[in-house]
């Protein structure tokens, strides 16, 4: 049996640490454990992050929407109950006169009229875009060629536009000439007769904005499976069947949604009749007539109504549009 030396301890006894030993143990076994703990918070930190990332994007584009549409839009209400002149810091409440001015005097509502020119040259420029869109969906020669010529009026400035069709339509201008080449000596004034000159107006309009439609013609009928066309082909059918069996009914969606642009287009005419003739002999729309109220009449309170009855009579007739008819999923099928 082995003998200890004095003071040590015996050797089947359990080893006992020292305090320095002790204290560095205890220190790692900490260290891990704070470790442990912002390895987690590290990880809350960044799942918090992910769910808040979308919104913050979101929050600048909402916190603009909101700045700059939907309190001017709340603004715009109240200043319609208002007298307001656009100056004064002081607005008296008048109610519902405004809106009462707005539907019996014959100088305000009677401008609508005005947009039925519009809202008739829309159909033709409906019709011309859809032509244009059946015949160029299918394998045409220079087909990109046409499809640009189509589409780039749409892409010029509304002021330009004006421009250019303002030199057009002046006495002496481009339109007298080419008609002077084919012996009319006389041509009637496009812009100084007040039954004609909604006519100028709405043959330019149909010119700048037939591109918009046609584009989206041609989006909706170029989606339209391939099959059935091969198998209209297998049947028999021309083109011509072939575009009210297959592409009417697979594009109704976007006719519709061509309706309602033309009637809020034809409501909220500017641009063109603003720059040719400044809403003289009889081509003042309602948002000319609108900005002149405002603007030159000093009737910013009256103004605001007659802008709140034009998006009441938007809005009514989109829902009356989508009343009657409603979106169908479209089975060609």
């Amino acid at each position: 049996m082995a003998i200890a030396a004095p003071g040590s301890a015996p050797a089947d006894a359990p080893a006992v640490l020292s305090a320095p030993v002790r204290s560095r143990r205890f220190r790692g076994s900490r260290r891990g454990t704070d470790g442990v703990d912002a390895e987690a918070r590290r990880t809350a930190g960044r799942t918090l992050l992910q769910k808040l990332t979308p919104w913050l994007f979101l929050s600048g584009a909402v916190g603009l929407l909101l700045l700059f549409t939907y309190w001017p839009a709340l603004n715009l209400f109240y200043y319609s109950v208002t007298d307001w002149d656009g100056i004064d810091l002081t607005k008296e409440l008048v109610g519902l006169d405004n809106y009462v001015q707005v539907f019996t005097d014959p100088r305000i509502f009677t401008v609508f009229w005005v947009s039925l020119y519009y809202f008739a040259a829309s159909f033709a420029q409906m019709a011309i875009a859809l032509y244009f869109a059946a015949i160029l969906s299918f394998s045409t020669r220079f087909s990109s060629l046409f499809r640009g010529i189509l589409f780039f009026p749409y892409l010029i400035n509304g002021v330009a536009v004006g421009f250019v069709f303002l030199y057009l339509f002046q006495p002496g201008g481009t339109l007298d000439t080419v008609l002077a080449w084919f012996g009319v000596a006389d041509p009637p004034q496009w812009l100084g007769d007040p039954d004609i000159v909604n006519w100028s107006l709405a043959s330019t309009s149909v010119w700048r904005y037939t591109g918009l439609n046609f584009v989206l013609f041609l989006g909706a009928i170029q989606s339209i499976p391939h099959e059935l066309y091969e198998a209209a082909d297998l049947d028999g059918a021309n083109r011509w069947q072939q575009f009210w069996a297959i592409i009417f009914p697979g594009i109704r969606r976007i006719i519709g949604l061509s309706f309602i642009l033309a009637v809020a287009g034809s409501l909220s005419v500017f641009e063109i009749p603003f720059i040719m003739t400044g809403g003289a002999n009889g081509s003042a729309t309602f948002v000319i007539r609108t900005l002149q109220t405002a603007f030159s009449f000093r009737q910013v309170g009256l103004a605001s109504a007659m802008a709140v009855v034009l998006l009441a009579i938007v809005l009514i007739v989109t829902w009356i549009q989508r009343s009657v008819f409603p979106d169908e999923k479209v089975d060609l099928t």
